[in-house]
């Protein structure tokens, strides 16, 4: 017999099935719980309920575990890169080696963006905040893709193949582009010869005369950055994906929702605070050890930026992985730099000190993620950019197991009316 959960209410009892998943994750089912009992649940921000039945990626916060399709990050870090793992996350499955050579060629046939949408960057204010731009762009490109994206559910799905690597490749080539015009360049081609992160740093960083040499630990760094961001759960950038898509948006409209959502600092800036926080400290002539005791009195006001995990209590896998790149990183490319020097001695005091230790305030990928980005050059205002480059896998993803469900329901959450209760209009002349 299945597991029944009892809910008491009003003298009688309601008895609600139990969902389990295969991590032994538990939920109590009340999909039925306004109809049966007029009552709805309160969950404010949602920490406490369960969106939805997902296939893709599983998270233990309590355990620092992190898993795509079942499979360890650990191991795909290792042994796999940003393309093959955003296959799986997109399909399933790793591809066979025939799968895996037509995703790369197709994301390579899709890189290349519209004329049209470099006139568009163009006509933007040269200031325009990145994430702002990258919103536009993402929405735009139902319009510059109208054969991928009609809105028309079994005809979307039929295209997902095309869409998804348009998703995925036009969305680093426009923020390299749109990158190129902001500072009076012109773009670059894609080169279909390099890696997806070498090609995006040619994109980027390219001259005439002068194309970009790869660097094998440079390419490390930025593909496993962008690995380790492909997927994370119903955050709420991917949440705010599903919600749109519920409603039978397309794929580009429902994955420029997400960007936008993204772009709030309390989700996507994080590693964006790690930089200010470091130059900040530089400018006030610290070398961190100040800030750490400032941080540690608890008066001053000071945090520590890129420590601790809203989700992993105990550490965060991804930054131990990253942590490692950004080692090599730093000695192969033998940057002078105070605020990496920074962010070395605050990474080393936090993690010796027992303040740290006993309040799990390791340092997060956002801290990694932010140097890696600083040493190779990007600008720190298209740091969330680089998120959203990395996220796109995971809501292209979360977008498809929305599509083929025949039987899902478009989002719409209750709330608690807590305004006036019922009172007569007043005409203008009698209000005082």
């Amino acid at each position: 017999m299945s597991k029944q959960a009892i809910l008491k209410l009003d003298e009688k009892e309601f008895e609600f099935p139990v969902i389990e998943g295969v991590e032994d994750e538990k939920a109590v089912d009340f999909r039925t719980l306004r109809s049966r009992t007029g009552y709805i649940s309160y969950d404010e921000g949602y920490g406490n309920t369960g969106s939805c039945q997902s296939e893709i990626t599983f998270v233990d916060g309590e355990q620092g575990i992190l898993r795509y399709r079942g499979v360890p990050i650990e191991q795909l870090a290792e042994s796999s890169d940003f393309l093959e793992t955003s296959y799986m996350i997109l399909y399933g499955n790793l591809p066979t080696r025939e799968k895996l050579d037509q995703f790369r060629a197709r994301i390579h046939d899709n890189a290349a963006v519209s004329p049209l949408m470099s006139e568009a960057l163009k006509g933007m204010p040269k200031d325009s905040p990145p994430m702002g731009v990258l919103g536009c762009l993402l929405s735009a490109m139902s319009c510059y893709n109208p054969d991928l994206a009609t809105n028309d559910r079994a005809c979307d799905l039929e295209n997902f193949d095309e869409s998804a690597a348009a998703a995925i490749a036009q969305t680093a080539t426009a923020a390299a582009l749109s990158y190129r015009i902001s500072i009076g360049l012109a773009g670059n081609q894609p080169d279909p010869s390099l890696s997806f992160a070498d090609n995006f740093l040619h994109l980027m960083f390219s001259e005439e005369g002068k194309p970009y040499e790869p660097v094998a630990e440079v390419s490390r760094a930025l593909d496993l950055m962008l690995l380790l961001h492909a997927d994370h759960e119903q955050n709420c950038s991917t949440s705010t994906v599903r919600m749109v898509a519920s409603g039978g948006a397309n794929l580009f409209a429902s994955v420029g929702a997400g960007s936008n959502a993204l772009w709030g600092p309390a989700h996507g800036g994080a590693n964006m605070a790690v930089i200010k926080m470091l130059e900040e400290i530089r400018e006030s002539g610290d070398d961190g050890s100040r800030f750490i005791e400032q941080a540690k009195s608890g008066k001053s006001g000071k945090r520590l930026m890129g420590f601790g995990h809203r989700v992993y209590k105990s550490f965060d896998p991804r930054a131990k992985i990253i942590g490692k790149a950004c080692d090599d990183l730093l000695n192969k490319m033998g940057i002078d730099d105070p605020c990496l020097d920074i962010a070395r001695n605050l990474e080393k005091a936090a993690l010796a000190d027992d303040y740290f230790i006993a309040r799990n305030l390791y340092p997060n990928v956002d801290f990694y993620s932010g140097i890696v980005l600083r040493a190779l050059g990007i600008p720190v205002d298209m740091f969330t950019v680089m998120f959203a480059i990395g996220r796109m896998p995971g809501w292209v993803a979360n977008w498809r197991e929305i599509a083929m469900n025949p039987k899902g329901k478009i989002n719409r959450p209750r709330q608690i009316y807590q305004g006036p209760a019922q009172r007569d209009y007043v005409p203008v002349e009698d209000r005082t």
